[in-house]
């Protein structure tokens, strides 16, 4: 028998209901089922996710928006059982990729303060901190990191993302 393997692509209207439910499992319930499809429905919103072959569910989704010459993340979410296996990081690879080749030169997001492994990922990429928002995320009123990566059609950002290739050999431990 192989080992399991992840794979990364683009959602379809046929996996809100699976979005919905890792959306609640890992960020409380942010979008709804109609927020989701709007957002699949855009074309400046930009999905991708993840899937374990063995259980044929999505197991994580980021998402950016093509604003101007930005990316704008508005998501990267990993389920808890996967974490902590570098899924976030292929996630945030693909989400790179893609506004790569869409030409876009920055990439922005916000993200907790206290939220350190997310950031600890973030810094593995280059973002830097261009700014805080107070009170931000309305359920706790935590504070929120404005994260920026410039250069992205660089030569140099390119290399670098292609060191951060996580997708070789990626070793995933998926449930039964």
């Amino acid at each position: 028998m192989s080992s399991p393997t992840v794979k990364l692509y683009r959602p379809q209207l046929t996996d809100l209901d699976e979005l919905v439910a890792l959306d609640r499992t890992c960020l409380g319930g942010l979008w709804s089922k109609n927020g989701y499809q709007r957002e699949l429905q855009s074309p400046n919103s930009h999905f991708w996710v993840l899937s374990c072959d063995l259980t044929q569910t999505i197991i994580g989704c980021g998402c950016f928006w093509e604003i101007l010459e930005e990316a704008h993340i508005t998501l990267l979410m990993v389920a808890p059982p996967y974490q902590g296996q570098g899924l976030g990081q292929l996630l945030l690879y693909g989400l790179l990729q893609d506004a790569i080749r869409r030409h876009l030169q920055r990439a922005t997001l916000e993200v907790r303060v206290s939220n350190q492994p997310a950031l600890s990922l973030y810094e593995k990429f280059g973002f830097q901190v261009a700014g805080q928002r107070k009170g931000y995320y309305k359920s706790t009123g935590e504070d929120a990191l404005v994260l920026w990566r410039s250069g992205l059609q660089s030569p140099q950002f390119q290399q670098e993302l292609s060191i951060l290739n996580v997708a070789r050999g990626l070793p995933l431990h998926c449930q039964h």
